[in-house]
């Protein structure tokens, strides 16, 4: 069964881009949004597998909405990942305290970079 995605950034040129992606890869990218509050509607709507977070979202912090999701899922929480057009490095001491699993530079996206993130996530 294929893992089942929401994608969180304020970029549609990018949720598209990556949608059509993941999608080629297995992935269903069954939802997205632009916002913290759409993520939260999209997240108990949907109850996706798998959720990437843009660290940037314009005027909201990607961090804020992961403690969000995870707050909401609680002890159900999928794999969210952030992700960035910005070098880890830039963020490496937020995303270390983060309670996401990993971060995911946007050039490096696809569907297998996702499963061996979630493969050591559960091992």
């Amino acid at each position: 069964m294929a893992l089942r995605c929401l994608i969180v950034d304020d970029s549609d040129h990018f949720k598209e881009a990556a949608r059509l992606l993941l999608e080629a890869d297995g992935i269903a990218v069954v939802g997205t949004a632009s916002t913290s509050a759409g993520a939260l509607r999209r997240f108990r709507e949907l109850r996706p597998d798998l959720v990437l977070v843009d660290i940037d979202l314009g005027e909201e912090s990607g961090f804020d909405v992961v403690l969000r999701l995870c707050a909401e899922a609680g002890r159900h929480r999928p794999s969210i990942i952030l992700i960035s057009t910005y070098d880890e490095q830039d963020f490496a001491e937020m995303i270390a305290s983060s309670p996401a699993v990993a971060f995911l530079s946007k050039a490096r996206l696809s569907g297998r970079a996702i499963g061996e993130i979630i493969r050591k996530a559960n091992a």
